[in-house]
């Protein structure tokens, strides 16, 4: 029965892309790329895909922001004085 359900619904790329957005996910995974037992290269993958809302939510500690503009907008700031002050520290 459940598997029926499953069957008869089409789901887009679109909504799986929505779906993954909106609650985030993280990625890990390792790659060795070896020859003849030598390990050649080593790579220690980490992604984090999320929206941006999504990250700033997380980054507040789930906190609920009252204008999500606002907030957007503060932390531009903030990341452009941060660029600014080690500019000038060079």
């Amino acid at each position: 029965m459940e598997r029926d359900m499953l069957d008869n619904q089409d789901v887009s790329l679109l909504d799986v892309l929505d779906a993954v957005l909106e609650k985030g996910v993280v990625l890990r995974g390792d790659i060795t790329i070896s020859i003849a037992d030598i390990d050649l290269v080593y790579l220690d993958l980490r992604i984090l895909l999320s929206s941006v809302d999504t990250l700033i939510d997380s980054a507040q500690g789930k906190r609920q922001a009252t204008d999500k503009g606002e907030t957007i907008r503060s932390w531009e700031k903030e990341e452009t004085a941060d660029g600014a002050n080690a500019a000038t520290s060079r």
